[in-house]
């Protein structure tokens, strides 16, 4: 079986292959244009701890950190949305 990064790396490896290069050339710029803004320097990193937040849920209740680590470990992940 595969690991995650690797399945990543695949999906990436196509994409690479179909887009179009000027579509490729436009994300890299962006990609560099954020990396030396010093954005990468702020972004929490694999193992950071993050401070309490609290979030809507999907049914617009409240849940918060602490209601969640109570639970057992708590995995954050974050979808851009919408291109």
């Amino acid at each position: 079986m595969s690991t995650l990064q690797e399945r990543l790396d695949r999906i990436k490896a196509g994409f690479v292959e179909q887009a179009p290069q000027q579509a490729l050339d436009i994300m890299h710029a962006a990609t560099e244009g954020l990396r030396d803004s010093g954005i990468m320097d702020r972004i929490p990193k694999t193992g950071d701890k993050l401070p309490a937040f609290e979030l809507v849920a999907t049914d617009g209740e409240v849940v918060t950190s602490a209601e969640l680590l109570a639970r057992g470990p708590l995995v954050v992940t974050h979808y851009r949305g919408d291109w």
